[in-house]
């Protein structure tokens, strides 16, 4: 009997290593990017050569549906109770969530992405999408109280914060040397496409 409880053992074990490697393996293996931030350094056609934030050069085949929307600047002023935005937020020292940057959306756009998640703009960082529903002015700033479906949440907004928001785009702004984010997905031959871009205007660089 034990000669037999040995020979079942040794392949139990043996499959459980093989298991756990896969598993550690999997484990290991780094997220697929679903955005890339860059610049833009060709346009060929419907395929963009993009320089990333990291340095990476990526190639972006653009679908034929591919929305393409303006990024510009305004200022604090612009948002009012009752503005739909999105901030995304570090927390500070002292537990405050700080913006790192606002982007205002059109009223066509509201309700996109409404929520706070995890954000991958900074460690850390979250995105909030969400209603207005109270600004105060400080001596630092702007602390914007934001309500979406599940909760609420307070933004502390510097005067250093860029706030943006969206203006009407085409493919006729994606030129070399333009600032981009795009959202991503990876194909099965491992290349990118992208249905939805938000270039820079006059040199901006889009913060979200």
């Amino acid at each position: 009997m034990p000669l037999h409880r040995t020979s079942l053992t040794r392949p139990l074990m043996a499959v459980a290593m093989v298991a756990a490697s896969t598993l550690c393996a999997f484990a290991q293996k780094p997220p697929v990017p679903t955005r890339v931030r860059g610049a833009i350094e060709s346009v060929d056609g419907d395929v963009l050569t993009v320089k990333s934030r990291s340095g990476e050069d990526v190639k972006l085949h653009m679908t034929g549906d591919v929305k393409v929307f303006g990024i510009i600047k305004i200022s604090m002023a612009d948002i009012k109770p009752g503005s739909f935005i999105g901030a995304t937020t570090v927390p500070g020292p002292d537990g405050k969530q700080n913006a790192l940057e606002v982007h205002v959306f059109p009223e066509d756009m509201r309700g996109t992405g409404e929520g706070s998640r995890p954000y991958d703009l900074r460690p850390n960082s979250t995105m909030t999408n969400a209603t207005v529903a109270e600004s105060v002015e400080g001596n630092d700033g702007h602390s914007l109280i934001v309500r979406y479906k599940d909760g609420e949440k307070k933004v502390e907004v510097s005067p250093e914060t860029p706030v943006v928001t969206y203006v009407p785009a085409d493919k006729s702004d994606l030129k070399a040397g333009a600032k981009l984010i795009a959202f991503i997905k990876q194909l099965a031959d491992g290349s990118f496409e992208t249905n939805r871009i938000s270039i820079g205007r006059d040199g901006l660089t889009p913060p979200m």
